[in-house]
């Protein structure tokens, strides 16, 4: 499965958009269950008026992290501050 978690950009073809973290949360875990397996989650951060459903994008960073899950993950956000947070822990954590 391929995961797109953005807000307002549609899916490209070929993934699954997810809204919110907590949406991308619910992906990853049924992909698990059926096997299916997560080939790449392209992420945005800011997730506007999704973000009361889990927080913004590096939140789902911080939960593959913590459950030491680190599929492949790409950036597709606008916001410069978010995209360093977020490489600063893709770098620590993704090997």
């Amino acid at each position: 499965m391929k995961i797109w978690l953005d807000d307002i950009r549609p899916a490209p073809a070929g993934f699954v958009l997810a809204h919110s973290v907590n949406e991308a949360i619910a992906l990853v875990e049924q992909a698990e269950a059926e096997g299916v397996g997560v080939e790449i989650i392209d992420c945005d951060h800011d997730l506007g008026d999704y973000f009361p459903d889990g927080g913004d994008g590096i939140k789902l960073l911080d939960w593959l992290c913590e459950r030491q899950t680190f599929y492949p993950i790409a950036l597709h956000t606008a916001n410069p501050v978010g995209r360093d947070n977020m490489l600063r822990l893709i770098r620590r954590h993704w090997k």
